[in-house]
């Protein structure tokens, strides 16, 4: 398939899922610090995808796929923190958690395309 519109990437479809799981999900917590982050970091997966495709070189959109693959990693680390802190339950941070992994694993798969 030809990848037209940074829309059509599977990764920004995934990490766009998981920002809006994460935004309900947290909808109500009252930790406004730790919500902000994970928030600010689930959208940095599906921004840095579009970015990166927008910028239209191979070179740069391999940057911000890295870029996108970190913030992955930040989510992970603030769904741990989470999960210890007792503001999500263990069946959304699995969730969570496995949709991230998914998402890094593309990333890897799509970066090594453009080598």
């Amino acid at each position: 398939m030809k990848i037209e519109k940074f829309e059509d990437i599977v990764a920004w479809q995934k990490g766009k899922e998981l920002t809006l799981i994460v935004y309900s999900t947290l909808k109500n917590c009252k930790d406004f610090g730790f919500k902000n982050q994970i928030e600010r970091a689930s959208v940095s997966i599906m921004n840095n995808i579009a970015e990166g495709f927008e910028r239209r070189t191979n070179k740069e959109l391999k940057s911000f796929l890295f870029i996108a693959k970190g913030s992955a990693g930040e989510v992970r680390s603030m769904l741990d923190l989470g999960l210890e802190l007792n503001y999500i339950s263990k069946k959304d941070f699995e969730k969570m958690y496995n949709l991230t992994i998914e998402i890094s694993k593309l990333l890897s798969g799509f970066i090594k395309t453009l080598d």
